[in-house]
């Protein structure tokens, strides 16, 4: 079994969780460089197993894609041509910011680390990532 690797696209950072290899747990893996994700992918396959990512689709509240697909559409279209046999699923991340920056201030996060939108970016795919793996728990 390989890992689950999760992204949070945006146009400036990518946030990036993973499971464990039993894809029991998600943890917050970094935030990259968006001109840099693919060098970090490259590596980051070559080290471990994974299996499948998953990657945050900003959806409106009509269910309608919002503007910030136009940044994630292209990355998912290189994305499949230089991995075209690993799985890709989308998964609607509304309000997955606001929730990472909600989770922060309850652990205790002081707000100079919450000022980091790094680290909030890497939360989001943690928090796209776990809401995944929930949903297959109740598929299953």
């Amino acid at each position: 079994m390989g890992r689950i690797l999760a992204i949070d696209y945006g146009k400036k950072r990518v946030g990036l969780a993973v499971t464990d290899p039993l894809q029991i747990i998600a943890t917050k893996l970094t935030t990259v460089r968006t001109h840099l994700i693919f060098d970090f992918l490259k590596d980051y396959f070559q080290q471990e197993n994974v299996e499948k990512v998953i990657i945050g689709y900003p959806l409106q509240m009509n269910n309608e894609p919002s503007e910030a697909v136009q940044y994630i559409n292209p990355f998912l279209k290189r994305f499949q041509k230089l991995y075209p046999d690993m799985p890709i699923e989308q998964v609607d991340e509304r309000f997955t910011s606001k929730m990472a920056f909600q989770t922060m201030i309850d652990a205790g996060v002081k707000k100079k680390d919450r000022q980091d939108k790094g680290t909030i970016d890497a939360v989001s795919a943690t928090i796209i990532l776990q809401s995944y793996m929930e949903q297959q728990k109740y598929r299953s």
